[in-house]
Parts: C-alpha cells; structure tokens; sequence
C-alpha cells in the first residue's frame, strides 16, 4: 500500500485558529500541506496564517453558515489539490435534563450546540467532499481524506453533558454512512473521539485542579497536549488504510458519571 503524499497538498481546518486545529495547521503545514485556518476568530486565523508563511491563509467565517462554509472550501481548492479536510470547530454546555427548580433544559442551548457541532461538521464535510471528488485521483484511486471530530463524551457521556454528547454521538454516527457515500469517489472519513486534553477552555482552571483531572487518566497520567491530536490528524491522512474508523485518543480514559 502506497501512503499519500502530503507534501503540496491543500486543507481546510475548522476551529484552525487555537487548541486542536492550531495544532492540526502547524502539523500539516510541517509536512508541506497548504492550510485554510477557517475561524470565527478571524483575527487569530490571521495571525496563525502569519507565523506560518506561504503555508498557511485564513478564512474568517462561521461553520453554521452554509455559505461561509462553501467560500472557505473554494478558497482552500484554488490551485486545485484540496486532499484534506478537519473539522475541529466545536464548543461544549453543561446542563441537565431538568435544572434543580424541574423545569426542562433549555431547548434553545441544546440547538445551538447541534447546530455547531454536528450542522457545522455536516456543511464542511460535505462541501469538502465535493471539492475533493473534483481531484485527480491518486493511488488506488483516492482523492482525499475528512476527520471529524468527536469527544469520548458519545460515549461516556458525564452528568450534565446532554447537548453535548448528543452532538459528539451524532459525530460520531455520521462516520461509517458518510465513508460508504463517499468510497464512490475515493474519499475516505473518520473521526477522533479526544479525551481530555489540554485546550484554551481548560487552561481557564485552577492548576490544581487540572493536575487532578490528569491524574485522572489511566495511562500516561497526564492531560492529552493538542500535539497528539496533530500528529493522528496526519498519520489519518498518509494511512490510506484506515477509514470509517472512530479512534479514541484519551490515554485510556473512561469518564465517570461526574
């Protein structure tokens, strides 16, 4: 089997401008790819696509846009080569089915957190795709490669996690369908379920407390660093073999109810 060649190569990155897709855009661009850093934080898109040259261009927009979504897709193919694309845009929410006082949770939260995190991985993807099965086909016939991302929350879903695992879960759910859509097209799909990692949001805790949380990991115990994520992102996209996959990176975690 013939690895793909990244070297030259373009992508898109969702959510590129910090944490996992900041980590996933210097990765590639180590590797030679050209990466679009599609951000609502334009401004840290920018300064990202600065630090990193000719390798790197911005998009300011939001994932939950169909049109923004498409105008980051066509900017990422111009000069054609579009092989990869990383949805890492995302956010969570904490609440319960019914809050203390039993009134239900608040339907208006729980949309907005499918709208970003699944809508948003759905009109990237599929876009993604579309650009991607326009491209001249490599070895055994593949033209590119889609890695969603998910949360070890599909599946050890925490006390106040509904809107998100619900959202991650359908993350993950779209994995296996969307591979056999597009295996017509040589485009192969998988997602990453992270554990708990070291991001901006976490960083906003006590340090004791994250020391705690990384304790808390069976084996190595320690919080994941936003490298590991890069680096699977790229092992995905060389490894033409491995597809309709969910890999859980989480050093063994399996999270308790709270």
């Amino acid at each position: 089997m013939r690895a793909m060649d990244l070297n030259g190569t373009s992508a898109i990155v969702t959510g590129g401008a910090s944490g996992l897709g900041a980590a996933t855009v210097r990765k590639l661009t180590s590797l030679g790819v050209r990466c679009t850093i599609f951000d609502r934080n334009e401004g840290g898109a920018k300064q990202l696509a600065t630090e990193l040259g000719a390798g790197a261009n911005a998009f300011g927009g939001d994932v939950t846009d169909p049109d923004d979504c498409q105008r980051a897709v066509d900017q990422a193919a111009e000069g054609g080569n579009l092989r990869i694309a990383v949805n890492c845009a995302g956010t969570g929410w904490v609440g319960r089915v019914i809050n203390k006082d039993n009134s239900p949770h608040d339907q208006g939260a729980f949309k907005f957190i499918q709208e970003l995190n699944v809508v948003g991985t759905f009109n990237v993807m599929t876009r993604a795709a579309g650009a991607m099965a326009k491209q001249e086909a490599l070895a055994d016939n593949e033209r590119g490669v889609i890695v969603n991302t998910a949360s070890v929350a599909a599946f050890d879903g925490q006390i106040g996690q509904l809107a998100y695992s619900a959202s991650k879960a359908a993350v993950v759910g779209m994995t296996l369908p969307a591979a056999r859509d597009l295996s017509v097209v040589g485009v192969r799909v998988n997602t990453i379920a992270p554990g708990l990692f070291d991001t901006p949001l976490l960083a906003l805790m006590p340090e004791e407390q994250r020391k705690i949380l990384g304790q808390s990991v069976l084996f190595p115990k320690k919080l994941g660093q936003a490298e590991y994520y890069g680096e699977l992102v790229a092992h995905i996209a060389q490894n033409s073999y491995l597809n309709a996959e969910v890999i859980r990176l989480d050093g063994g975690i399996r999270m308790p109810p709270k």
